[in-house]
């Protein structure tokens, strides 16, 4: 029977045949308040791209849109360079080859879990139906609570009854909008990973909706970035980490403590010390960001006296909240847990430049 199982998974694997989502120019409104302005952006055949931007930065109308949805407000929509939504076209959310994933699973109370699964399997015979349902089940290792319901699961299994159900048709393009916020922290990263194998045997493009930059860094091959309707970087995760176009998407991968200053002979001064700012002319207004990990915290005298005024113990971590001399606000810094004695108040501030970005204010 394992035999069996395995080669159904391994067969129907196989069949799903990824197709390139291009987003051109969209733009969107809910009455007169603007969702999306000018999103131009593609997801190639079987990539994982994520959507990541805070609440409100249109990401999940994105999403909608490109289910069918939501209306398309001006420019075009093509998958594998067909136009399925624009000025000449708009086709149905059935007809378009793609599959949706809802945040919160949507499945049937009153319905099976086999049959949840085959619901939108209209096209096939009821046989062939079945067959693929189950084959869509053992893929995501459900298979022996084909004939329970909805409510006997826990989260994390209706989270794979869902997936099954949206792999079941096998879509060139699968949406899945923030499909693991209902989950607890501590099974989250399993379900996640094992998510993620499960895209990568389907080969199925997949667009992914998060609001978590870790999130998206563990299951994207590129991570979109949006603020306010508006596309603000593209890249890998190492991408967006290391090079950060602006403040705000440095600050959305990381904690930073954020500095005001002015350039000149290429160094802009900081209550933590000078900052070599290359490439900035004289008298440039600078925005420095400087990562928590970054700032170096010893009880040796060296660097820049600091006192510390709070410490929260994390686990593996401590975050530690010190004022600078000539500083006017507090600054934060994140140390080894038990790297600091536990009564150390008066220390010196050093700061690593791998974790030092500077930006022209306001960029």
């Amino acid at each position: 029977m394992q035999q069996t199982r395995t080669a159904i998974a391994r067969r129907t694997a196989g069949v799903t045949f990824a197709a390139r989502l291009a987003f051109e120019d969209v733009h969107h409104c809910y009455g007169d308040l603007p969702t999306l302005r000018g999103v131009s952006l593609t997801a190639e055949p079987g990539e994982v791209l994520c959507l990541l931007g805070p609440s409100g930065s249109g990401k999940t109308t994105l999403l909608r849109i490109a289910a069918g949805i939501e209306p398309l407000g001006r420019g075009r929509l093509l998958l594998n360079d067909r136009e399925i939504a624009g000025p000449s076209v708009n086709l149905p959310p059935e007809r378009r080859g793609i599959g949706l994933m809802f945040q919160d699973f949507a499945l049937f109370p009153h319905l099976t879990i086999l049959d949840n699964v085959r619901f939108g399997l209209t096209a096939l015979s009821k046989a062939d139906a079945r067959r693929e349902a189950l084959a869509a089940l053992d893929r995501v290792g459900m298979i022996h609570y084909a004939d329970n319901f909805p409510h006997a699961l826990s989260g994390g299994e209706q989270q794979r009854v869902a997936l099954a159900r949206a792999l079941a048709p096998r879509p060139a393009v699968l949406l899945m909008d923030e499909p693991f916020s209902g989950l607890d922290s501590r099974l989250k990263d399993s379900v996640r990973a094992e998510t993620l194998a499960i895209l990568r045997e389907a080969r199925a493009t997949a667009i992914v909706v998060t609001h978590d930059a870790e999130e998206a860094m563990r299951m994207g091959d590129r991570i979109a970035l949006l603020r306010d309707g508006r596309l603000e970087q593209v890249g890998t995760g190492e991408d967006l980490y290391h090079r950060p176009v602006n403040l705000f998407a440095a600050g959305f991968f990381s904690e930073i403590n954020v500095f005001e200053s002015s350039v000149s002979g290429g160094i802009a001064q900081t209550p933590v010390g000078p900052v070599q700012a290359e490439g900035f002319s004289d008298g440039a207004s600078v925005s420095i960001a400087i990562r928590l990990p970054g700032v170096e915290i010893t009880e040796t005298p060296c660097g820049v006296s600091a006192r510390i005024v709070a410490r929260r113990f994390l686990g593996v971590e401590e975050l530690v909240t010190l004022v600078v001399a000539g500083g006017e606000s507090p600054i934060d810094a994140r140390i080894r847990a038990g790297q600091l004695r536990a009564g150390a108040r008066d220390v010196s501030v050093t700061v690593n430049q791998r974790d030092i970005l500077v930006f022209e204010t306001n960029g």
